[in-house]
This record gives C-alpha cells, structure tokens and sequence, in this order.
C-alpha cells in the first residue's frame, strides 16, 4: 500500500537492544603457559618458604625433641607425630626426625611407629590451608577441600583400625612390639642395605633463590632465631595464597580448555596410571605435601576430577615413603630400617584397604565439602577437631591411663 500511495517504506529498526560490551582480546596461550609456570615456581617457593621458617622456629625452641621426649604412651606419640608434621609441613621431614632419633637410640621402636602413623595424619593439614585459597567461589572450593579431605581421611581411617591393632597386639606379645612391628624388625633382620648420602630435593634446588630473599628479609626485620622463624613463615604463607589464587584464576581460562584434555587422555587417563603418577612425582620432588597440594587447586579448577584425584593421593602416599627408606639406609641400624619399613607397610595396607572401598574415604569427603562449602565454619571445625580437639583428648586419656 505504500508503494500505491508513492510513499517511500519506512526504514526498518534495529531491535532495541543494548550493544554487547566489546569483547576482550584473549591472551596467548603461551603466555599464560608462562604465568603458570611462574604460578607453580611461587607455590613450591612458598611451601620451602614456609617450611624454612618452621624449622627454624623448631631448631631454635629444640620443641621437636620436648614433643617426642614424652611419647613412650602411644597416644602421645601419635599426637607428637600428628603436631610435629603438622607444623613443619611435611611427612618426610617428621619420618626422618623419627628415624635418626631412633638410629641415636634416644626413641623406643614402639614409640618411633605411633608417632609415623601421626605423621601420616599431620600431612594432610597442608592441602586444608592449600584449600582454604579457593574459598572465594563456593563451586570451587568444594571440589578442592573435598580433594583435600580424601587424603586425609584415607590417613585417618588406616590410622582408626591400625593403632588400636598395634597397641593390643603389643600388650599380649612379650617383646612389646605390635604387628606392624614385629613384621617391620622381621624384614629388616633379612635385608642388607650399604648406607648412601640422602639426594638433595630438585624443587628445594630451583626455588632456593626465593627461600634466601625471604630469609634476607627475615633478618632485616628482626634479630632473633625465634622471630626470625615466625615472620619467614608467615611471608610464606602469604605468598602460597597469593600463588594459589592467580594459579586457579588462570587454570579456569583459556588455559583450562587447552589443558584439560592433555590431563583426561594422558596424565590421568585411568586410575592405574593416576597412582604412578603421584608416586613417581613424589618420588622426584621428595614431599607428598607438595604433590597433593598441587592436586587441590587442580581439582578446584575442574581440571581433574574428584575419582582420578583419589589414586593419585594413593600414589602419593607410596612414594613419600621412599624418602624415608633412603634416611634408614643412611642410617643402617636395624631399628631405624625397622621404621622405614613400618611406614612403607603403613601406606601399603592404606592402599590395599581403601582403593578397593574407596567409596568410603571419597564419600566422607563429598558430603563434608558439601558442608563446608554451605557454611565456612565446619572448615574451621574440623581443623579444631583433628589438629587439635583429639590430640588433646588423646594426651588427657593416656594421662589417665
């Protein structure tokens, strides 16, 4: 009708739609390869860091020797165990103290596996702080402390059926020694072992540099060993959450979707080959505490899933043990090869128990990440309970006792 009447149509009108904000540019893949790489340097930097400051903290208030001075009753040393890895960060570090302290004959065999078996436990505080640095996004944080709570509660629940097995059978023997003992000074009588140096860890290596510029700092700001210790590891502990933050940021990117099939077909492409991975990156960098703290942001991320997550926790406690075999055979006394043992078996039993019910240690984990997830305050509780709350009710028992 319009073209009858001579009029021109009428121009057609756009929908009344807002323009898009402009799309950012994308940044190169290799350049975020690059910030992930420096992300990974800072947060191994910051475990040595902090581990660094610990220690010194340890030497110079000599508490480590005052711990396990009291641990002839299995509880506390269980507790001394769980306490001293607790603090220092790392199982390996708190299973060669126990072996060279047995080796100089100032801790009883019965003493030195109680207090590995803490070890074990304390571990497993490192991924709950390493989980804690995701916990801005709910989605996020669930998956990562529910990584974080597997390891752990694998540690615990062997801890569970093991010590009470350990402590009875040890009371009806006439030697003392549980089990686990006995089977441990059995397989030492039978093995020769020539003693070798302990190998230095690469990672302590390559990220000695940063550990020196924050020790340098905690010289400036205070003069005294104590102090020192405190303020290192504080430093540290900044430093792994920032690493931590701007590692997951990145993971969930552009670098995530380039990544994630390299983890789905290659690196975790079933469980079998999960668990050697974790084991033979455990065994190269010497700390379980940095592998699987290492997994948490990963899973956090949606980079790995939650059940290939799980065996390579498994692989990881395997090959922390080898850590402390080479300190037994730098210390050949059939005692200290006898506590390397019972740590190689204690992780062995772990997995040939709760692989086949893995069901158990990963549901516990969902359904109190789920938890923590919805309200904060059960990540503070369960910290509370295990760290502290049962080493304190187990110290008031063998009091008792």
């Amino acid at each position: 009708m319009d073209a009858a009447d001579g009029r021109q149509p009428r121009p057609s009108h756009p929908p009344l739609t807002r323009p898009g904000p402009p799309r950012e540019r994308e940044v190169p893949a290799w350049l975020r390869g690059v910030y992930a790489v420096v992300c990974l340097y800072l947060f191994l930097a910051a475990i040595n860091v902090m581990s660094g400051g610990l220690d010194t903290l340890a030497t110079s208030s000599n508490w480590l020797e005052k711990i396990f001075a009291y641990g002839e009753n299995p509880l506390v040393a269980l507790m001394g165990g769980v306490l001293v890895t607790a603090v220092v960060q790392s199982s390996s570090f708190t299973t060669t103290l126990i072996i060279i302290t047995v080796a100089s004959n100032q801790m009883s065999l019965e003493t030195a596996v109680f207090a590995v078996m803490g070890a074990n436990i304390g571990t497993s505080i490192t991924n709950n702080l390493v989980s804690l640095g995701t916990i801005r996004i709910r989605r996020q944080f669930r998956r990562g402390y529910t990584a974080a709570l597997m390891h752990g509660n694998v540690n615990l629940l062997t801890v569970a059926i093991m010590l009470p097995l350990e402590w009875v059978s040890g009371a009806l023997h006439s030697s003392g020694y549980g089990l686990l003992t006995r089977f441990s000074v059995a397989l030492a009588g039978w093995l020769g072992l020539d003693p070798i140096p302990k190998p230095n860890s690469p990672v302590k290596f390559i990220t000695r540099p940063v550990v020196d510029v924050f020790e340098w700092l905690g010289d400036l700001v205070t003069s005294t060993d104590k102090a020192q210790g405190i303020v290192v590891a504080s430093l540290g502990l900044v430093l792994l959450f920032t690493s931590l933050v701007l590692m997951v940021s990145n993971l969930k990117g552009a670098l995530l979707r380039r990544i994630e099939g390299l983890f789905s077909s290659v690196l975790f492409k079933n469980e079998r080959w999960s668990f050697a991975v974790g084991a033979l990156s455990t065994v190269i960098v010497q700390s379980s505490s940095v592998t699987t703290s290492l997994m948490v942001p990963l899973v956090a991320a949606g980079a790995v899933r939650v059940r290939r997550a799980f065996p390579f926790m498994l692989g990881c406690n395997i090959g922390t043990t080898v850590t402390a075999v080479i300190a037994a055979t730098a210390n050949p006394v059939a005692a200290a090869v006898s506590v390397a043992i019972c740590h190689v078996t204690f992780n062995v039993i772990a997995v040939a128990v709760w692989y086949p019910l893995r069901s158990i240690p990963i549901g516990l984990a969902r359904w109190y990440g789920r938890l923590a997830a919805r309200s904060k305050w059960y990540y503070f509780l369960y910290l509370l309970v295990v760290y502290l709350a049962i080493p304190a009710v187990a110290f008031l028992i063998s009091k008792v006792i």
